[in-house]
């Protein structure tokens, strides 16, 4: 098999008629080239999406008020309600599920709600529970997160984004420490923070928003015990849908909501989106092997037909071989082995290039400045897709000679001396 006198001969075959191994080769050539090149952007692209929810909770949902749509124990329909701190405490009791739950409130927005001296600007104002950073995450570049505590003694104090700042304290100024004014109170800043999420957000950009603990919003604001919104993240092994049913249940329960109303609660299952997308990816990556596979199965017959003009070619030399004793194995693996050895060497070169080029965008992507995240990222190829196509590869490269090889092998020494 390794034969150094055979492997010549085999090499000076293939480059006896080198226009026609060169075309025979592009075939291969393209088809792997387009497989690598394919795989590697739906890498990208899924990549690129899920970097841009990184931090976020995929298992997490949102919930918010609606009018109702039912009348119900003596309420008219379009009735507008409110969520109570009571409904947030009995659904975190309650629901089993559950892993982290926090209302949302929001402060007024202007050109200048937030300011430090003479230096202001208009952000986003919220307040959350601490839990809030279990499902939105967030990367602390000076002193800390909102603890518990801080919820539940009401302290005026606050984190602010890294833009906020860049605003308030420029040149490096300390921030940590210092009181800044939010729509006219003062609140201590006990952190800096940036969301690692770069392109799902509620209610603003974190490194563009202050946040507040929850009870001390509502004083501040003199919004009583009232909420609009509220976020959520189930426990592993927990099915969302369940999950959402039983809280909107207690908030149908809490509030005299019809049971049948579908409109009241509205809610938005982020879970499901991922499943979504994680499906949709399994699909593209399915489609673009069986792409991938046409593209690279019309080089590969190339390779038999060309293999087949060959062997016809060399009808009166096979005959030849066959009467000084060659045996049947003999002329089969020659066959086999020029069409394995023109895949191959067409298919890597075609994965070598194909990596090549994904480098290359990746390293252009990469130096593109960009705050706001990509949708595309890391176009590559794992180990394992690189030997799957390899494999794929030689086999295919072996296929292709087989038909060849068993028509020569068909070849009767006498018939075969006689052709002209």
């Amino acid at each position: 098999m390794f034969d150094l006198d055979t492997w010549g001969e085999i090499w000076a075959t293939i480059t006896r008629n080198k226009v026609r191994s060169f075309l025979t080769c592009f075939g291969v050539f393209w088809g792997i080239l387009m497989l690598i090149i394919l795989l590697g952007s739906g890498r990208g692209m899924k990549n690129g999406v899920f970097a841009g929810t990184e931090g976020f909770a995929t298992n997490s949902a949102f919930f918010w008020t609606e009018s109702t749509s039912e009348p119900y124990k003596g309420f008219k329909k379009g009735r507008y309600w409110q969520m109570r701190n009571r409904d947030a405490m009995l659904i975190k009791q309650n629901v089993e599920g559950i892993s982290y739950l926090s209302p949302i409130t929001w402060g007024a927005r202007s050109d200048k709600n937030i300011a430090y001296g003479q230096r202001s600007g208009g952000y986003s104002v919220k307040g959350i529970y601490p839990d809030y950073f279990h499902i939105e995450a967030q990367e602390v570049y000076e002193g800390r997160l909102l603890n518990d505590v801080d919820q539940m003694e009401s302290r005026k104090v606050c984190n602010i984004g890294v833009k906020v700042r860049e605003v308030l304290f420029p040149n490096g100024e300390e921030a940590i420490g210092k009181y800044i004014r939010v729509n006219g109170i003062y609140y201590q800043v006990v952190g800096v923070i940036k969301g690692k999420a770069a392109n799902f957000n509620m209610g603003g950009r974190s490194e563009e928003s202050v946040m507040l603990p929850f009870s001390t919003m509502q004083i501040t604001s003199n919004q009583g015990d009232a909420f609009y919104f509220m976020c959520l993240s189930a426990k592993p092994g927990y099915r969302m849908e369940e999950v959402i049913d039983q809280v909107t249940a207690i908030l149908k329960a809490q509030n005299d909501i019809s049971p049948d109303d579908r409109k009241a609660v509205g809610c938005f299952n982020l879970a499901a989106n991922f499943r979504t997308f994680e499906n949709l990816f399994v699909g593209i990556d399915i489609l673009v092997w069986l792409v991938g596979m046409g593209t690279l199965l019309a080089g590969v017959i190339g390779v038999s037909n060309i293999m087949m003009v060959t062997v016809k070619e060399r009808t009166k030399e096979i005959g030849i071989r066959r009467a000084l004793g060659a045996k049947p194995w003999n002329i089969i693996s020659q066959i086999m082995s020029e069409s394995l050895l023109l895949t191959a060497l067409a298919g890597l070169i075609g994965l070598t290039v194909g990596v090549f080029i994904l480098d290359s965008i990746n390293r252009l992507i990469e130096s593109a400045p960009s705050d706001d995240g990509t949708f595309f990222k890391d176009p590559e190829v794992s180990i394992t897709t690189a030997i799957a196509a390899t494999v794929v590869l030689l086999l295919s490269g072996l296929l292709s000679g087989l038909i060849p090889a068993w028509r020569a092998m068909q070849i009767k020494a006498i018939d075969a001396i006689r052709e002209e």
